[in-house]
Parts: C-alpha cells; structure tokens; sequence
C-alpha cells in the first residue's frame, strides 16, 4: 500500500520531480568545470557519497579477499598476470601488426586513431557510410574517453547506453564515478527518481515509480530490449584482442554487450592499442585476475569471442564488423621509460576499491573518465599535466593501490615520478638521465612549477649545504616563532595549511639544546682529545 501511494505521489509529482533533476544535472555540469580541489572538498562535505562509497569499498574488498584465500597462489597469479602484461608491452608494435593481418583475414576492418577526434570521426564515418542513425552501445572506457556519446549526438545520431550503470548515468547526463561500477555513487531511492522521471517505455510512457531492485533492472532491461531490436549498429570496447587468432574478446555479467554486438546489422569494436595481447594462451590468467579483482567473481556470466561477421549459413551476428585502435596519448606513454608499465592496466578497478581517498571523495571529484589511482596516473598522461596535474595531490602514497593491482603496476612510484614531472622541466629519474635523449616528456612538463616554491626549495637546499647559513635559519625560526601565525604568514603557507595544522617551531634547536645539556662541550672535548693523540 505505501509503495503504491509513493508511485501515485511521484507520479502526480512528475514535472516538479523533472525540474529537480535538471537542475541535479546542471549542478553536475557546473561542478565538473570547477577546480579538484573544490570538487574534492565538497564530496567531503557530502556525508550520503561518502557513506555510499565507503560501504561499496568495503563490500568489493571483502569480495575480492574471499575469492583469493591463499596468498601465496595469488601472489603466483599476479606474478604470471604482470609477465604477460610486460611481454604484450615489450613487443606491441610487431603484435599491433599481426593482429591487423589477423583481423583483416577473418573480415574484420581495422582503423587507426592517432587522437580522440579522429576516432570519434571514424566511427561517425562508419555509421554514415551505413545510415545508421540509432546505436546502442556497450560498456567501453576508451569511448567515455573520447567522449564518443556526445560527438554523435551533436550530428544527429541517438547513442544509448545498454550497460545498467552506463545507462542510468546517461539518463542523469552524469559521468561514470566508477571503472566497474559506473552509477556506485547513487542509491536506489535516486535511481528510482530517475527511472520515473526520465526513462519511457517502448510506447512512449512513463516507467512506474518503485524502489524495489528487481523491477527496476526489469524496466530498463525491457527498454533496452526494444533498442536492441530496432539499433542500426551496435558499438562495444574490448577486454584483450588476441594477435595470433584476430579475435575480440568482451567481458561482461548482463548479457547486453552480447546484444549488442549480435543482433544490429553493423558492429564497431573500440579499443586502445595496449589491450592486445599475443595468444589465447595468455587470456585465462588475465581473465582470472580480472573478475576476481574487479567484482569478487570466479569467472563473469559471459565471455564473448568476436572472429568476424556473420557467415553464411550462421543465424546471428553483424554483416559488419570493425575495430577502431585509439591511440589517444598511449604512444607517448609507451615510449617514457618510467611511466610504461601505466599500459599494463585491465581496467578492474582494483586500486580504486582499496584506494582510502577514492572512498572519501568518490569518482567525480577527479573530473576525469578514469578516477582514482589508475586514474591519477593516466589521465594526466594522456590529457596533459596543466589540465590534470593537480589531481597528483590526492594521494597519501599509502601503497595500497600497488599491492591490490592484480599485474603489479608500481602505482605509487608512477604518481611520484609525474609529479616531479609537474614540477620540473628536467628529467628527474636517475636511470634515465644517462639516456635523456631517449625520454618521452609527459604532455605538460613543468606545468605546475611555481617561482615562489621553486626559491624556497632553493633556498632550503642552500641552507643545509652550509653551516653558518643553516644556524642562521634556525635562529632566526625560533626567535620569530610567534610571527607563524600572523596573516602574512598563514597566505605564505596557505598551500600547505589548507588542509594541515600551521608548523610551529620550537623555543630553540636541537644544536642550542644539545649545548645546553653538555653535548656539544662532549664533541669537542673529543674532538681534541682526538688531535692531541694524532700530534
């Protein structure tokens, strides 16, 4: 009864429940062009997000732990995962190569994007070329990162999303808070809301107003169901892309990835090129990893192999098939010899999940399609330091997300090393400085180095070079103590105040106290009793 009374009160409700929403969205809009360190501080100033994302966290560790009981077998696992990674790594042109020979000669078409536009423009090219104007399309992060949804609908071309979470987030007009989970930052209350407000079904009508899980899933199943039968194309991204075969493989738990590149006539693949790998030998190991560590799964509900279109005699599949490869900044990454292994990514979310700053601000407060850890290290890599530097700064460089990935990437190392990257324009890895003609610069080297801080690094690199400078600067921070906390002071130090207790300097130094106490009296006393044995 009080469920039917809330469905007829939404329903009454629905063009007020509408306004709501749009101004969520516009809230949203607004939210992502402000700076992260706004964004960050108002997701921590949301108790309902960070509730919602603490729990998702801690479920999807829980998950993960049961799943991998014994270590040392994990540990073996992740050793094999990380061995096949590097190996794809080491050989990626030769392997780029043959899997386009390979492709080719099961009838696949294969395109080259050097950047997110030029993809976007293959793809919009594809479905002119094949009037298509409707697309359903599966789960992808390469295509969330050029933003593919919104290039097509800007030239007439609807692009609905058929994965659950992707599907309530295009409803919101959100971004994904989540590599595995895109809609984890909203709640069943919102969702309903949501469906109610915004979704119709195939004749045009409002989707019911509930709250109860099962239904909902079933009304979007059922529109996306309609969409599926009437797509022109269906456009899907790719787990590995297996060289020695040409085949796609495509990961997922809901069966509308399988949809979607089976039942439209035209299917395109998107990819970036770092996700092939050599044989079918090399998947079961990764597909392990993947599932365990993205949702606690032994194994996900479907595996799809995608060899070619539809043969003669076969009674589903497309009449066309195609692969873009998106290169999108990925050359670059792989030509930097610190930064490479940032390539080795399965997109399992992994590091987010056990990531403790993830858990507080959530996905958005990063303001870039792939947040978190892995976000922290590729994002900056592939859109440019000036752009995404700050992001660096959301890391405590606990380690946890170097000891949860399942391939071993030095997660932590990598965020240390662009930083230093943000700060200085020379080249700061010691290995590399020997063959600095090799170094593939970061897109933004040097972006956030400051005169102000680069004096005062000088300046304290000057004062523990030589003694009488540094007993100077400690006399001189004692005796002027109380001048920390006055306004000139707390706008020097804002940068780091901001979100940390203001430094206070003790009454004397360490060499003033030791005096006192005799020690240094001790030193020098020794000290001659030294000479006078030597002379």
């Amino acid at each position: 009864m009080s469920q039917k009374i809330a469905s007829d009160s939404m329903h009454i409700n629905i063009e007020q429940l509408q306004q709501e929403l749009n101004v969520e969205q516009r809230e949203f809009n607004e939210l992502q062009q402000r700076h992260f360190k706004v964004r960050a501080k108002m997701a921590l100033e949301n108790e309902a997000l960070r509730k919602s994302f603490r729990g998702a966290s801690d479920f999807l560790m829980g998950k993960r732990k049961a799943v991998f009981p014994d270590e040392s077998a994990l540990s073996a696992l992740r050793d094999r995962g990380e061995a096949i990674r590097q190996h794809s790594l080491a050989n990626l042109p030769e392997l780029l190569e043959r899997l386009e020979k390979n492709l080719t000669a099961n009838g696949i078409q294969v395109h080259w994007a050097e950047t997110a536009d030029e993809a976007c423009t293959i793809i919009h090219d594809i479905l002119t070329a094949n009037n298509a104007r409707t697309v359903v399309k599966g789960k992808s992060m390469v295509t969330e990162e050029i933003e593919l949804n919104h290039f097509l609908e800007a030239r007439g071309i609807e692009c609905l999303e058929s994965d659950m979470g992707e599907y309530l987030v295009q409803l919101a007009g959100e971004t994904p808070s989540h590599i595995i989970m895109p809609a984890i930052h909203k709640n069943k209350a919102q969702i309903a809301r949501l469906m109610h407000a915004r979704a119709q079904t195939s004749d045009g009508s409002q989707v019911p107003y509930t709250e109860d899980v099962d239904e909902l899933i079933g009304n979007a199943r059922a529109i996306l169901r309609d969409k599926f039968m009437r797509a022109d194309a269906g456009i899907s991204g790719v787990n590995m892309a297996v060289a020695n075969t040409g085949t796609l493989c495509l990961v997922e738990n809901e069966g509308n990835g399988r949809m979607t590149t089976t039942m439209p006539k035209l299917h395109i693949a998107v990819t970036g090129i770092e996700k092939v790998v050599e044989d079918f030998s090399h998947v079961p190991e990764l597909l392990t990893l993947l599932t365990r560590s993205a949702t606690g799964q032994k194994i996900s509900t479907y595996f799809n192999m995608i060899s070619g279109p539809k043969k003669a005699g076969e009674l589903d599949g497309p009449e066309q098939v195609h692969l873009v490869l998106v290169d999108n900044g990925r050359s670059r990454i792989f030509s930097h010899p610190v930064l490479k292994p940032t390539l080795q990514c399965i997109r399992c979310g992994a590091c987010m999940n056990h990531c403790p700053v993830y858990a507080r601000v959530g996905g958005h407060a990063y303001g870039s399609t792939y947040p978190g850890p892995i976000g922290q290290v590729v994002t900056p890599q592939i859109a440019g330091l000036e752009k995404h530097g700050d992001m660096l700064s959301a890391c405590s460089l606990n380690g946890a997300c170097g000891e949860a990935c399942p391939v071993r990437i030095p997660l932590p190392e990598l965020i240390r090393e662009l930083r230093a990257e943000a700060v200085s324009p020379q080249f700061t890895d010691a290995a590399a400085v020997s063959n600095a003609t090799a170094v593939q610069e970061v897109m933004g080297r040097g972006a956030k180095r400051t005169l102000g801080e680069s004096l005062i690094w000088r300046g304290w690199a000057l004062t523990h070079r030589f003694a009488p400078l540094y007993r100077i600067m400690t006399t001189a921070m004692t005796r002027g103590r109380g001048l920390f906390r006055s306004k000139a002071a707390a706008a020097l130090l804002s940068p780091w105040t901001d979100s940390r207790s203001t430094p206070q300097p003790a009454r004397r130094s360490l060499h003033e106290l030791a005096k006192a106490r005799g020690v240094a009296g001790q030193y020098q006393n020794n000290t001659a009793d030294k000479r006078g044995d030597n002379a």
